[in-house]
C-alpha cells in the first residue's frame, strides 16, 4: 500500500472509531474527517468543499423540506384519517400502521413520517389494550423498509444514485430501486407481520401518562405566611437564594391559579406555591424559606394546566439540542419557557432530581409550557410531541395542491427529462409559492447536520478511490471470495454494509462503501450496478442497533426497549432483506 492509501485508511478508522463511540455528533466527525483529509493532501484544496455542492447533498435537503410542506398540507392527515375505519386485532392494526409508514416513507423523510405516527400508535396500543411495544419498533423499521424502494426515500440511495455518474453511467432514476427495494421492504414487513409477537417484548412502555408519569405523587402546597422575609421577592430570587432547585409549577394567589408562573412574580402572603419535590428536597425547602406545608394529600395535576399552560410529552431525538445536557444547565425555564416536570428512560421514571439528568436521545420528557409556543419550542430543540394531532380535515384542497406539485416532480424525474434534484428544488420553490411552506420555515425544516455529514464525507469518500484505498478493500473481499462466483463476493460487500450502517450513519455507510463496491465490480469484471444496488439496500437496513438510525433512536423511549431489544427482530428482518434482496438483484440487475 502507499503512504496516501495508509493515510486514507487511517482516516476513515478514526471517523468510524468517533462515529461508533457516539460521543461527537456525526455532522462534527465528518468534519474532521474532511479536515484531516485536507491536512495530509488526500483531498485537493480547491475539492475540499466540492460535497456541498453535490447534488445528492442538494436533493436530500429539498426531500426534507418537501415532507414538511406535505404535512403542512395536510395530506398526511388524509391518510391518518384512514386508521380511523380500521377494524380487528393487534395485527391488523400492525399491518395497517406498518403499510402506511412504509408507503409514506418512500416518497418523503423516513423520520418525518415516523414522527406522525409515533403519536397514532400510542393512542392505537391504548385503544386496543395493545403493549405499545409491541407496534413502535416495528414502526421505525418500516420507516427505514419504506424507504429503500424509490430514488428518494432514503439518503442511500440518493447518494448511491449520483454515485452512478461516476462509473460513466447516467444516474439511477426514481423508480430503479422499486423491484428490489420492494422485495426488501415486503419480505421484511412479512417477517414482521409473523413474528414480531413473539420476538418483541411485552412491556407497557410508554403507557399511559397517569402509569409512566406519576406526578401528583410530587406536587406540594406551600404558603407564604405572613411574616416571611421572601414577600415582595421575585421567583428567581427565592431560586436563587435557596441551596437546592425549586421547581415551581403553579402559584394559587386567592381565587387565581397561576400555572407555570413567570420568574419574575413577586411573592405575597398568602400565596400557596404549587412545587414538585421529593420528600428529602422538601425538608431542604421549608428549613430555608420558612414556607408551611399545607397540604399532605397528593394534588391533582389540574394545578398544572389552564387555557393558555399545557402539559404534553415528548421524546429526545438523535440529534436533539437537548443530548448530553441538562435543564438546569440549559436554563430551559427561562430561555426555552418550559418546565421540565418529569423524564422516563427506557419505560421507567427517573427517580433522580430532573433538573440535573443530562438527557439522552429516546428519553420521555413530561414538558409543562404554553400552548401555543410549545409545540414549536419542542421542534427548535429537536423532539417529537406525543401528542395526538387533530386531524384537518378543511385541508384537502391544499393536500390535492402539495401531492400536485410532488406528483409533478416525480413524474419529471422518472421519465428522465430533468434530474431528480432539479425536479425537486423546483418543487421546493413551487410549494413555497403555493404557501405549503414559509420562507422562514424553508430552511429550519432541513435537517444541518445530515447536509453537513454529506457535504463534508463525500470528499473523503472520494479521496477513498482515487488514492487507490478502495481497489485495496474489494481486493480483500476478492481474496475472502476467491474462487467463488461474483455472487459471493456481492453477499460480502452487503454483510459488511449491513453490519456497517448499525453503528454508523446509514449515509456514510453508503458514502463509504460504495467506491468498494464499484472497485470490487471491476476487479471480477463484472457490471457495478448490482454492487452499487447492494449497497444502497444494505446501508439502509440498520435494524440491529438503536443507535443505527434515528428513527430506531426514536422509538427507544416510548417503547420501552433496551439495547438488546432490536437485535431480536432487527436480525430476521434483515436476514430476509439479505436474501430477497439478492435474489431480486440477480433477477433485474444481473452479473
Amino acid at each position: 500500500m502507499t503512504q496516501d492509501q495508509y493515510l486514507i485508511v487511517g482516516v476513515l478508522a478514526g471517523t468510524l472509531f468517533l462515529f461508533v463511540q457516539g460521543r461527537l455528533r456525526y455532522d462534527i466527525v465528518a468534519l474532521l474527517a474532511l479536515g484531516a483529509s485536507g491536512l495530509l493532501g488526500l483531498v485537493p484544496g480547491d475539492e475540499l468543499f466540492s460535497g456541498f455542492g453535490h447534488p445528492a447533498v442538494i436533493t436530500v435537503a429539498a426531500v426534507l423540506v418537501i415532507s414538511q410542506a406535505l404535512v403542512n398540507s395536510g395530506l398526511i392527515d388524509v391518510v391518518v384519517g384512514l386508521l380511523g375505519r380500521v377494524r380487528g386485532g393487534p395485527r391488523a392494526q400492525l399491518i395497517v400502521l406498518t403499510s402506511l409508514v412504509a408507503v409514506c416513507s418512500a416518497f418523503m423523510n423516513n423520520v418525518g413520517a415516523l414522527a406522525v405516527f409515533i403519536p397514532i400508535a400510542i393512542q392505537v396500543a391504548r385503544k386496543h389494550a395493545i403493549p405499545v411495544s409491541q407496534l413502535l419498533m416495528p414502526l421505525a423499521f418500516a420507516s427505514l423498509l419504506g424507504g429503500v424502494m424509490t430514488g428518494i426515500g432514503t439518503p442511500p440511495n440518493i447518494i448511491i444514485s449520483q454515485f452512478r455518474v461516476d462509473t460513466g453511467e447516467p444516474p439511477f432514476r426514481m423508480f430503479d430501486f422499486l423491484p428490489v427495494g420492494g422485495a426488501v421492504a415486503l419480505s421484511g414487513l412479512a417477517v414482521m407481520w409473523m413474528f414480531s409477537a413473539r420476538l418483541l417484548p411485552n412491556r407497557p412502555g410508554q403507557g399511559t401518562r397517569e402509569e409512566l408519569f406519576d406526578i401528583a405523587s410530587y406536587l406540594t402546597e406551600l404558603s407564604v405566611p405572613e411574616e416571611s422575609k421572601w414577600i415582595g421577592k421575585s421567583l428567581r430570587e427565592l431560586n436563587k437564594g435557596l441551596e437546592v432547585d425549586l421547581s415551581i409549577v403553579g402559584l394559587v394567589r386567592g381565587k387565581r391559579r397561576l400555572p407555570a408562573p413567570s420568574w419574575r412574580e413577586q411573592l405575597n402572603a398568602g400565596d400557596i406555591l404549587i412545587v414538585e419535590s421529593d420528600a428529602e428536597r422538601l425538608k431542604s425547602i421549608l428549613d430555608a424559606t420558612g414556607f408551611k406545608l399545607e397540604a399532605e394529600a397528593k394534588l391533582s395535576e389540574q394545578f398544572l394546566v389552564s387555557d393558555e399552560i399545557v402539559v404534553m410529552e415528548a421524546v429526545v431525538g438523535a440529534g436533539s439540542a437537548l443530548v448530553g445536557h441538562s435543564a438546569e444547565r440549559l436554563n430551559l425555564r427561562r430561555r426555552q419557557g418550559i418546565n421540565v416536570l418529569a423524564i422516563a428512560r427506557e419505560g421507567k421514571r427517573l427517580e433522580a432530581r430532573v433538573q440535573k439528568v443530562d438527557f439522552s436521545a429516546g428519553d420521555v420528557l413530561l414538558l409543562q409550557g404554553d400552548a401555543e409556543s410549545l409545540p414549536e419550542t419542542l421542534d427548535r430543540l429537536g423532539c417529537l410531541p406525543l401528542a395526538e394531532r387533530p386531524l384537518r380535515i378543511n385541508f384537502r384542497p391544499r393536500a390535492l395542491l402539495g401531492l400536485g406539485i410532488f406528483a409533478a416532480a416525480i413524474g419529471f424525474a422518472a421519465v428522465g427529462l430533468v434530474s431528480i434534484a432539479l425536479a425537486f428544488t423546483l418543487a421546493v420553490v413551487l410549494m413555497q409559492f403555493a404557501g405549503l411552506i414559509s420562507l422562514r420555515r424553508l430552511y429550519e425544516d432541513i435537517d444541518w447536520p445530515i447536509i453537513v455529514l454529506l457535504g463534508a464525507i463525500l470528499p473523503v469518500g472520494v479521496a477513498l478511490e482515487t488514492t487507490g484505498a478502495a481497489s485495496r478493500l474489494a481486493d480483500f473481499l476478492l481474496h475472502i471470495s476467491s474462487g467463488q462466483s461474483p455472487v459471493v463476493a456481492l453477499v460480502a460487500l452487503m454483510v459488511v454494509t449491513l453490519l456497517l450502517s448499525d453503528w454508523v450513519n446509514n449515509a456514510a455507510a453508503a458514502v463509504l462503501m460504495a467506491p468498494v463496491g464499484v472497485a470490487l465490480a471491476r476487479g471480477m469484471g463484472v457490471d457495478s450496478d448490482p454492487f452499487l444496488m447492494g449497497v444502497a439496500i444494505s446501508a439502509s437496513s440498520a435494524f440491529l442497533t438503536p443507535i443505527g438510525h434515528q428513527s430506531n433512536t426514536l422509538v427507544m423511549g416510548p417503547g420501552g426497549y433496551r439495547f438488546g431489544d432490536y437485535w431480536k427482530l432487527g436480525l430476521p428482518v434483515s436476514v430476509a432483506g439479505l436474501v430477497f434482496g439478492v435474489i431480486a438483484i440477480l433477477i433485474f440487475w444481473p452479473l
